[in-house]
């Protein structure tokens, strides 16, 4: 989920996800370019389950990607969502 996007911002749609009780177990991974300690803060207490700064270098964004893949979809366990 980005923080700055055209329509809604990101924390406005963490909050209504997060605020549906169906939806609420999904994993909400913040990924944006903000530098701001306190959108950190707010995603976190809004329910975000990971804050992860976008590298500006591609090959390192590409990276991130990679080991976010690995760890939400290889590494964690989650519980099933009925």
């Amino acid at each position: 989920l980005d923080l700055n996007m055209p329509r809604m911002d990101g924390r406005e749609v963490l909050k209504a996800l997060k605020g549906i009780p169906e939806l609420k177990k999904i994993p909400v991974i913040v990924l944006t370019t903000s530098r701001e300690e306190e959108d950190m803060i707010q995603t976190y207490d809004l329910g975000a389950n990971s804050f992860i700064r976008k590298p500006v270098d591609f090959g390192a964004f590409i990276d991130t990607i990679r080991t976010l893949g690995e760890y939400w979809l290889e590494i964690v366990e989650l519980p099933f969502v009925r």
